[in-house]
């Protein structure tokens, strides 16, 4: 039942954060691995997508092969920094003090962003990006264009829009009793803030860096096949990712913390 479930989230949200640093960096990484194995199954599944499917049927099957990424974090055991952000259940209630909240988010907000590199260099080393003729590297391109095109106040508002569904899918997993239960509740709300474009921190952990590498590694082959040019995704760069990152990062804890656990914690666990 609700109450159950909350009671439940401020359990977990202690010990999360009292593990030990060293295990917690090890899952966080593990965690940043699998958000961008998922991202990058999503943009080779919508490569060249548009041309043939409706805007929404493409975004909608983005968001439900992305949902791969929190289906192993869960399942996993990994630590994954927007769905550690409930952790503010347990703070709330003084179970767990604010310095070891901002010590658990800052070493999982790392970790992710040391997994989701490292599987942008494999990928692009790999060669993986030139597949389907060059098309899902360009898909990657293009998804990383826009998001460093968005100004902070709208990646900022896109990102609390988006912890908000991904707290709350993790939140349903609280309830489930099965592994079964855990997939089918964690399958709508992260296909849901992919196909509506919200704003994921460790998923644009890859996005943006897999699109700077392809840039800067690329064969020419690889931009005559797309009939395009490095130099069309200048922006895409290590401002871009820093001037993106910043906001989103903010805007998902603002999402999880408040739109999540602020609310589910004074409905259920403040009279306590």
């Amino acid at each position: 039942m609700p109450a159950a479930t909350a009671a439940k989230a401020e359990d977990i949200g202690v010990k999360k954060a009292n593990m030990s640093a060293g295990p917690m960096f090890l899952l966080a990484v593990l965690a940043g691995a699998f958000i961008a194995l998922a991202a990058a199954f999503s943009t080779t599944v919508i490569a060249g997508a548009g041309e043939v499917l409706p805007f929404g049927v493409a975004r909608l099957l983005a968001g439900v092969t992305f949902s791969l990424g929190l289906i192993l974090v869960v399942l996993g055991g990994a630590e994954l920094f927007t769905g550690n952000n409930l952790i503010a259940v347990a703070w709330a209630s003084r179970h767990v003090t604010s310095t070891a909240v901002l010590r658990n988010w800052t070493i999982v907000w790392v970790g992710n962003l040391v997994g989701a590199l490292a599987t942008a260099v494999l990928i692009v080393f790999a060669g993986q990006y030139e597949f389907g003729g060059g098309a899902v590297g360009q898909a990657a391109l293009d998804i990383a264009a826009g998001k460093v095109a968005l100004d902070p106040l709208r990646a900022f508002t896109l990102a609390i829009l988006c912890n908000g569904l991904v707290c709350l899918a993790i939140w349903l997993t609280y309830s489930a009793r099965t592994t079964i239960d855990k997939v089918v509740v964690i399958v709508p709300p992260v296909a849901a803030f992919v196909a509506m474009g919200f704003e994921h921190s460790v998923a644009n952990m890859y996005f943006i860096p897999v699109a700077i590498l392809i840039r800067l590694v690329a064969p020419e082959s690889f931009w005559s096949d797309i009939d395009s040019s490095a130099e069309a995704y200048a922006a895409v760069d290590i401002a871009g990712f820093v001037g993106n990152i910043t906001p989103v990062t903010l805007g998902n804890i603002v999402g999880g913390t408040i739109l999540v656990g602020a609310v589910y914690w004074m409905a259920h666990l403040r009279d306590k």
